[in-house]
């Protein structure tokens, strides 16, 4: 999360957790699980997810703070203590392989306003601007967490919209930086479906592809749609989807240091090269597949099968 923002999961995190055989099928839908997993969740529902930074007044409950290497993954439950009352409020996550968050309990905690002015509210204009745009590559040539983790969860929901079929992708950044990830989910044949990027400020395809790749709300969360359309989208993150629709400048660099002030160098800087393809996060595609409920139909149940999707 980003200092000063939010979010709100509607479904169920956290323990206490009951085991899919003592569950079955009709109770773990309700718990917003639709294919079988090792554990579902009965937590709370509703929990407030906030920068560790953002966090205040609250000290660790030593005994909860089980990990798996040298941090904390909240498996026993809230480990953040209110310093004024000793009541359990949070859950603090940073172990290997986690984002470090702070996870409020919704009944334990009250919003109240800090009385400083609103910022400007965030919305499909934000993707106009250059800093909105969030690169593929870290600085250290590895790829980008959030790009394996927006990727993971929009291959969830082309999955979906395709039935496990066969996609086509469009030229360019989209096919360049995606095939491989879909290649890893999706079968190679025919009756391919296609699939085209569209979004605020962009030309929509025509003819109108099968799927559209659009991107999230920068605010909500829901998913962009051409007005009156009814075809099948697939959301992606919106600051992934807007470096892959607006890619942005490259012409050179300003010059610094020997060359004169505004003097352009005539050689491109070459762009960081991972040492292998983009590969999606697996557990985010598994858990977002998991939390779709198209996912009980006979087609990809099948698909669940053929590619050997474990009970997670």
């Amino acid at each position: 999360m980003e200092p000063s923002t939010y979010a709100v999961d509607p479904r169920p995190t956290g323990p206490p957790w009951r085991v899919w055989a003592e569950v079955g099928e009709e109770l773990a839908a309700r718990q917003g699980v639709y294919r079988p997993v090792y554990a579902v969740s009965f937590g709370s529902r509703e929990k407030v997810v906030i920068a560790p930074g953002d966090s205040r007044s609250m000290a660790l409950i030593i005994e909860k703070c089980e990990g798996y290497c040298r941090g904390v993954d909240g498996r026993a439950g809230p480990n953040l203590a209110c310093e004024g009352c000793g009541r359990a409020v949070a859950t603090r996550m940073d172990d290997c392989g986690m984002w470090q968050t702070v996870w409020l309990e919704p009944d334990a905690v009250v919003r109240r306003s800090s009385g400083l002015p609103a910022g400007p509210p965030r919305g499909w204009d934000d993707l106009e601007r250059a800093e909105h745009r969030v690169p593929p590559v870290e600085p250290d040539g590895s790829w980008s967490r959030r790009w394996e983790a927006a990727v993971g969860v929009a291959l969830a929901h082309l999955v979906v919209a395709t039935e496990g079929g066969p996609v086509t992708l469009p030229a360019g950044p989209v096919a360049e930086l995606l095939g491989h990830a879909v290649g890893r989910y999706l079968p190679a044949g025919p009756g391919a479906r296609s699939v085209r990027l569209a979004g605020p400020g962009t030309h929509p395809p025509r003819p109108r592809p099968d799927v559209l790749l659009v991107p999230r709300h920068p605010r909500t969360g829901a998913p962009w749609r051409p007005p009156g359309d009814a075809g099948a989208v697939v959301p992606l993150d919106s600051g992934v989807w807007a470096y892959l629709a607006r890619p942005g400048e490259t012409s050179p660099m300003p010059a610094s240091g020997v060359l004169p002030k505004g003097v352009l160098r005539d050689d491109y800087p070459l762009p960081p090269r991972p040492w292998c393809p983009l590969r999606p996060h697996h557990g985010a595609f598994e858990c977002t597949l998991t939390g779709l409920p198209a996912v009980r139909s006979f087609r990809l149940r099948r698909y669940s099968d053929e590619y050997g999707l474990p009970i997670v």
